[in-house]
């Protein structure tokens, strides 16, 4: 049980003169905060210290900001709606004040006061701190501001800041002394009376529940269990002495033993000090066996050295041959660099002659295909020449032999060809625009086909990845990993054995999309979208580990991509990124969106994407106002939109994905519309096939067309051939006529010149062959030689490259040898190392030994026995000792039990004495306390009794209290009505708001009777008629008013208008809660 309240029954002076300060009830109703009272009202009539000057709150019960605000000094109203915030203040103060929880009757767990959704609710108060009686105001100032935490555990942590804002201590120590020291009693109904108590007290008809209201109120049920704990504990301490009294002649006679004993303890001195000589000498044994021990180890150091000349004389002389060889081969080197240059250098010219070869071949092939085609043409001249010689001499025979029935009927055969042969144009051009639409048609319809294709194929594999995503998000229902790819569990459980095995040095962390957590689920997807590969990314200590973790992975992600592994060494803490992060009052960065355990995955993010400088801002066109219209906000890189948006200060990026994958919470809606997506796309690809199919059937009908009109065609074709060739035929069968024998005799003289001409080109074009033939020979010849000199220099440089090839062998062969003999050396200079180490740690050993046989003995002994005999002579000697003490008992045991029973007689002998004088001088105090307790419980009954019926006769009305101590009862009698003509009777006999204001009378008796720096009542007129709310309110601001060193804190539903305007009354008017925003705005009247 505390025992701060106790104390309040000795009144300070100062608290005794305000107490009996005396209240006038003949002052004007509306004068009680006059204009002259306020001038003549100095600066220290207002509270000095314990009042409340501002409160604010944080994600308390149902309020995500409420406040801050300020107090006045004397009277304040709390006014609004329910659901406003009024009582969330009062109890806000209970709690933030120390009280517990169900003092509040708002709750039965503090956890229960922070707001739904939130990890913990904030409530700051800031106490006047002013003046003489001022709490430690050099640490504080002239005020203290109290900060309460309750986290959603329901765990309480305080911070008690300094005037300029420093934390001073985070104790609930030290506000339990500041508590007491301003006399603030959140417990104590007349200081703070809640909505539900003032109900309880309303209601109440028991006589008994009165008496102890008043008892609470004037703490006196606080005085009298501390003073029955204090007759409990004088009881307790009686039995205490009566006990120890009983073992002090036992210890007494024990110590008469032990003395005894000690008195007759015969003295083992002499063979103690030969014990302690033994002992010297065999730590001065020890030291110097150690010393034997070093010298063979500093000799085979010596040794080890010497031969270390031989290693660094071989590899001096390995490195002798590894600079040779490589001399030899920078020579090589350069030699086969010279024959490459030459060979560059002659390539060109190379390749120009054999251009030019090939030119000139080219020029003799033309040539030649000229002289042919000049012999061809020769050869036909001769030909027909011969043909026309032939059909002179056959003229000659047929001139009489023409028949004119055979020319009529060939010239009408000749009509029906030609009719024909239009008929057949008209059809071969129908058929050629038939050809090349069915062409047409076909080609459109491959491309079709080919594109359709491409986009099934498109289809198939967007069906298959959310196929696994769906099997992914059904498997996630038992395995939340399982959303991050269906090999991630079995990579864990390979990672996690390889762990067990002790492959890793430090076990890999990730996925990272795995380790963290959502503080607000409308930003699944805008995270996603910051993060993108990094959810799946794992972070290592070391590369040895991130080698073993690619290993593992190889194995179960044998085809498509692994994760990206990051590393990273490993800190137990987060970086301290205040200096570079955003701070923006009203939207969070991606690391304060995220709750994150792990210090490795949030550091790892921090790196690899500063997520402590991106924004999430789930409107867009917020999004844009705040990156891109006036000053972006201080360190922010970019910010993300709801929709996974990118914005930045001068470009909008959207993004092309619609849901979150990873971080979705209801898992059932994600698998609802990966099987709605599926189901479409089914669909999709259902119709895709049916137009293929469509496609293909136009396709192979218009390919069949096609074929079609081209054996059309070419039956059309071949007809018309024909037809043309017998028309032809017909045209050249002509009637032989004797005139037409000198055209021909006049045709064979022309073609018997044109040969003559021919042959004469012939020779001229077979002479320009020779010489062309002459020239691409030559030119062959110098090609040929070009060749056979660059041939040559390849030549030269085979031989250079074998060398080449030997000298980098002899040259890998000394390095071999120069690093086999520097890795003998160093094994030889590490095996020195390591014996100097063991002689450094005997050495040390040594050091250890002198520092303790100093400690032993601080003068070395020359010591000529071995370590081993003087130990056998201490063991024989100590066994002596023993054995003499087993008979006579051990010395220092008879010593030591000795002076333990005189020190126990002794101590138990002084405790009770002390616990007698204690009992004494506490039953003379208590025997004043007592006194004194009901003097001042009379003292009390009697003003309250004077106060209560000075608050009823405001309205006319008369009444009684009558106080029994004994029975621990409070009877309250009222009558409205005139004076001496009315007659008592009981509250329950009252109406509801003459009850209410009775109820008010007995509580502002209270208050003039109780100490506390302020007084808080909440919906004290409730159950009142306006009358009575009137009168109710003018007693109390009277009160108030008469009490301007005291804050009155009073929280109503009304309106509270009627109040008269005045600097010490003020006015906090609460807004009706909207549920849209975050924080219900106040109106002030009156503001300082």
């Amino acid at each position: 049980m505390s025992k701060r309240k106790s104390s309040n029954s000795g009144l300070t002076p100062d608290k005794r003169s305000r107490l009996s300060q005396p209240e006038s009830s003949e002052e004007d109703e509306t004068g009680y905060f006059s204009s002259g009272d306020l001038m003549s009202t100095s600066q220290s009539v207002t509270g000095e210290v314990g009042i409340i000057e501002s409160i604010s709150l944080k994600n308390f019960m149902c309020h995500s900001l409420l406040g801050p605000f300020e107090f006045g000094p004397n009277v304040n109203f709390v006014v609004g709606n329910n659901g406003s915030g009024k009582s969330a203040v009062l109890t806000a103060l209970i709690v933030a004040l120390g009280g517990k929880a169900l003092t509040t009757n708002r709750g039965s767990s503090l956890k229960g006061f922070v707001k739904e959704g939130e990890s913990s609710a904030d409530v700051s108060i800031t106490l006047r701190n002013r003046g003489h009686d001022a709490y430690k105001p050099e640490v504080f100032g002239q005020s203290i501001t109290v900060d309460l935490r309750i986290s959603s555990e329901g765990i309480r942590t305080y911070k008690l800041r300094s005037k300029t804002g420093h934390v001073v201590s985070s104790k609930k120590e030290e506000l339990v002394c500041i508590l007491d020291h301003f006399n603030i009693q959140v417990d104590n109904p007349v200081s703070i009376l809640t909505q539900e108590m003032s109900k309880h007290f309303l209601h109440s008809k028991g006589e008994g529940d009165k008496y102890k209201f008043f008892m609470k109120a004037t703490q006196l049920d606080q005085m009298k269990e501390d003073y029955s704990y204090i007759m409990k504990t004088k009881t307790m301490t009686q039995n205490t002495v009566e006990k120890h009294r009983e073992t002090l002649q036992e210890l007494k006679r024990k110590y008469h033993e032990k003395e005894e004993r000690f008195k007759n303890l015969a003295s083992l001195d002499e063979m103690q000090q030969k014990l302690d000589v033994l002992k010297n000498q065999m730590a001065w044994a020890l030291v110097a066996e150690v010393e034997q021990e070093m010298k063979p180890m500093r000799e085979r150091i010596a040794a080890e050295e010497k031969s270390t000349v031989k290693y660094d004389q071989k590899v001096e002389e390995w490195e002798g041959k590894v600079q040779e060889a490589n001399g030899t081969f920078k020579e090589l080197q350069d030699q086969l660099e010279g024959v490459t240059v030459r060979m560059q250098q002659l390539q060109p010219q190379c390749a120009e002659m054999k251009n030019q070869a090939q030119a000139r071949s080219r020029v003799h092939k033309t040539s030649e295909a000229g002289l042919h085609r000049k012999k061809t043409n020769l050869r036909d001249l001769e030909k027909d020449k011969d043909q026309l010689n032939k059909r002179i001499r056959e003229l000659k025979h047929s001139i009489s032999q023409s028949n004119s029935a055979d020319t009529r009927a060939r010239v009408e055969r000749m009509n029906h060809i030609q009719t024909e042969l239009e008929d057949l144009s008209f059809q071969d051009s129908t058929l050629a625009q038939q050809i090349d639409q069915f062409k047409q048609a076909c080609s459109a319809a491959k491309e079709k086909l080919t594109r359709m294709s491409h986009e099934r194929q498109d289809l198939q594999r967007a069906m298959e990845s959310k196929q696994r995503n769906l099997a992914a998000m059904e498997s996630s229902r038992d395995n939340r990993l399982c959303r991050f790819g269906e090999h991630m569990p079995a990579l864990l459980r390979a990672i996690d054995e390889a762990d067990r095995r002790g492959q890793f040095k430090r076990k890999p962390v990730g996925p990272l999309g795995f380790c963290i957590r959502l503080r607000d689920p409308e930003l699944g997807l805008a995270v996603e979208c910051c993060l993108k590969a990094l959810m799946l990314a794992f972070c290592c200590d070391n590369h040895a580990d991130e080698r073993e973790l690619q290993r593992i992975m190889s194995r179960q992600f044998q085809q498509g991509r692994r994760p990206q592994i990051i590393v990273s060494t490993f800190t137990n803490t987060v970086y301290d990124v205040r200096n570079g992060a955003v701070n923006h009052p009203e939207y969070p960065t991606v690391l304060q969106a995220l709750d994150i355990e792990n210090p490795v995955v949030a550091n790892c993010l921090i790196d690899m994407r500063g997520i402590e400088t991106i924004l999430l801002i789930k409107n867009a066109k917020d999004a844009r106002r705040v990156m891109q219209c006036g000053d972006r906000p201080r360190n922010c890189r970019e910010a993300f939109t709801r929709e996974g948006d990118q914005v930045y200060s001068n470009r909008y990026y959207s993004s092309e994905q619609n849901r979150a994958q990873y971080l979705s919470g209801d898992v059932e809606e994600e698998i609802r519309h990966l099987q709605s997506a599926l189901h479409a796309q089914r669909t999709q690809l259902d119709r895709f096939q049916q137009e293929m199919q469509q496609v293909t059937e136009d396709e192979r009908q218009n390919q069949t067309l096609l074929r079609r009109a081209y054996d059309d065609h070419k039956a059309a074709q071949e007809r018309c051939r024909r037809l043309k060739a017998e028309l032809t035929e017909l045209q050249n069968v002509e009637e032989p006529q004797s005139e037409d024998l000198k055209p021909l005799e006049e045709e064979l003289e022309e073609l018997s010149s044109r040969i003559s001409v021919c042959r004469e080109e012939f020779e001229a074009v077979r002479n320009q062959v020779l010489t062309h033939k002459k020239e691409y020979e030559e030119a062959e010849q110098l090609y040929r030689q070009q060749r056979e000199a660059f041939n040559s220099i390849a030549e030269e440089a085979e031989p250079i490259k074998e060398q080449l090839s030997n000298s980098d062998q002899e040259l890998a062969r000394s390095k071999h040898h120069k690093q086999h003999y520097e890795e003998k050396r160093k094994t030889h200079v590490d095996m020195i190392e390591t014996l100097k180490k063991n002689l450094n740690v005997k050495e040390q050993e040594l050091q250890a030994s002198i520092a303790k046989a100093s400690e032993i003995c601080p003068e070395r002994l020359d010591v000529r026995r071995t370590a081993k005999s003087l130990d056998s002579e201490i063991s024989r000697l100590k066994h002596k000792i023993n054995t003499q003490q087993d008979q006579h008992g051990h010395r220092d045991t008879i010593v030591q039990q000795y002076h333990e029973a005189k020190e126990n007689f002794n101590k138990i002998a002084r405790q009770v004495k002390g616990l007698e004088s204690f009992i004494r001088q506490l039953t003379e105090i208590m025997n004043t306390r007592h006194y004194v307790y009901a003097e001042m419980r009379m003292y009390l009954s009697v003003r309250c009794k004077y106060y209560f019926d000075s608050m009823l006769s405001q309205r006319g009305y008369i009444g009684k209290m009558t106080f029994d101590h004994k029975n621990e009862t409070l009877s309250i009698s009222v009558q409205p009505g005139e004076g001496g003509k009315a007659v008592l009777s009981d509250m329950r006999s009252l109406s509801g708001g003459e009850r209410s204001f009775s109820t008010v009378c007995f509580v502002l008796s209270l208050w003039a009777i109780a100490e506390a720096p302020f007084r808080a009542l909440d919906e004290f007129d409730v159950y009142m008629d306006m009358v009575n709310r009137r009168i109710s309110m003018d007693m109390m601001l009277k009160i108030a008013a008469s009490q301007r060193y005291r804050q009155f804190i009073f929280l109503t539903p009304q309106s509270m208008s009627s109040l008269p305007v005045n600097n010490l009354i003020r006015i906090l008017r609460l807004k009706d809660p909207d549920r849209s925003q975050s924080a219900i705005p106040f109106g002030q009247r009156n503001p300082e």
